[in-house]
């Protein structure tokens, strides 16, 4: 089987494997027909980190949870690459009971068991089981997170299966939902939640950074009802989206950093360290900041005085999408939300080797599932 690896900046490569076996009975083995390419995985295919991230892991300057996740040289190639997958089981262990062979399930980024007690409180990316000890346990960082391989793969194996797989509902388009695995239900947690506790709130949207989250974060937040949703970023092509989603679109020049201030929720998907600090200083008093960038540097210069002052909350950390699949593939479903629109270049899976390296904005892989090849023949 082929499996995507990322060799250097720019460069990545099928490379043959072994084709995966289960290895214990609540296993299963899927195939991919939908992948995303996450925000994050941008910043080593366009930039080279690798070498300057080691060098300031040594110095401190860089904090040291980039070597736990990355390893010691960040990004260092090769290794299997990508996270965000829609796949059809195409075999299952023994001990594996709500699943069947050619089920369209979600494939979160982070490994989780579903029974120790982070997983029971919904930290499902911290779960102790699957991490040994490790900072993350996840697919398409390299083996400082785990063996589990990339999901830009012919075929992959996923353990604690029918605790980690996500059904789709009947009928609901895997293109729709080709980030749900990281950055569509990373944008959920951003507004979601905290909208059904503010009904009406003001929501602010600062991308560029992750360019996609950025995007759904705004779009959600304007169809789970907030009063007003300004998104600011420097891109018109994400400006356009974000205008299409309903969200009233700001070009960032200069100093010119936010359309006004005083919102109850704000979104920091810039992910620099300007951007953190003029989203904290854009929160209205008891208001909340989500931020969902790498901010990898020892010194970001947070505003602490600021927050006490006016009372601010900010929540930084990863994202825990199992525990808000189900409910988030129901509500797209349901209501219909076009997270299609994010997506800004569409590519065959067999391209991917090409296709990954692209500078855009959300690429999705996709091919045919066994079901609809066979139905060709």
């Amino acid at each position: 089987m082929r499996e995507l690896n990322f060799i250097s900046t720019g460069k990545l490569e099928w490379i043959e494997r072994i084709d995966p076996k289960l290895i214990t009975g609540d296993d299963a083995i899927v195939r991919p027909i939908v992948v995303g390419r996450c925000d994050g995985d941008t910043l080593p295919i366009h930039h080279r980190v690798s070498r300057a991230m080691q060098a300031g892991l040594k110095t401190g300057v860089i904090d040291a949870a980039v070597g736990s996740i990355c390893g010691p040289v960040p990004f260092q190639g090769p290794f299997a690459i990508g996270h965000e997958a829609i796949a059809e089981v195409v075999e299952t262990g023994p001990y594996v009971k709500n699943l069947k062979v050619g089920d369209q399930v979600v494939v979160p980024w982070s490994v989780s068991c579903g029974r120790c007690k982070t997983c029971r409180r919904g930290l499902t990316s911290k779960c102790t089981t699957a991490r040994d000890g490790r900072t993350l346990a996840a697919f398409g960082f390299g083996p400082a997170s785990g063996h589990y391989g990339g999901m830009v793969s012919d075929l992959f194996r996923v353990p604690y299966a029918d605790h980690m797989l996500v059904p789709l509902p009947v009928g609901l388009d895997p293109l729709r939902v080709a980030a749900a695995s990281d950055n569509l239900s990373d944008g959920w947690r951003t507004v979601v939640p905290h909208l059904a506790a503010r009904p009406g709130a003001t929501v602010l949207v600062f991308g560029g950074g992750g360019k996609s989250i950025g995007l759904y974060a705004a779009g959600l937040a304007v169809a789970h009802g907030a009063s007003r949703v300004d998104y600011v970023d420097t891109g018109h092509q994400r400006l356009d989206v974000a205008h299409s989603l309903g969200a009233d679109a700001h070009q960032r020049t200069g100093k010119a950093a936010t359309p006004g201030a005083g919102y109850d929720i704000v979104v920091e998907a810039s992910s620099t360290g300007a951007g953190i600090r003029n989203a904290i200083r854009a929160t209205a008093p008891g208001g909340i900041c989500t931020a969902i960038g790498y901010y990898v540097g020892t010194n970001t210069g947070i505003p602490l005085m600021h927050m006490y002052a006016n009372d601010v909350t900010l929540h930084l950390g990863v994202s825990h999408p199992r525990a808000i699949l189900p409910e988030l593939l129901d509500w797209v479903h349901t209501n219909n939300f076009p997270a299609e629109k994010v997506t800004s270049h569409l590519a065959d899976f067999d391209d991917a080797p090409s296709a990954y390296a692209e500078h855009a904005t959300k690429l999705v892989l996709h091919r045919p599932a066994i079901s609809q090849t066979s139905q060709k023949d």
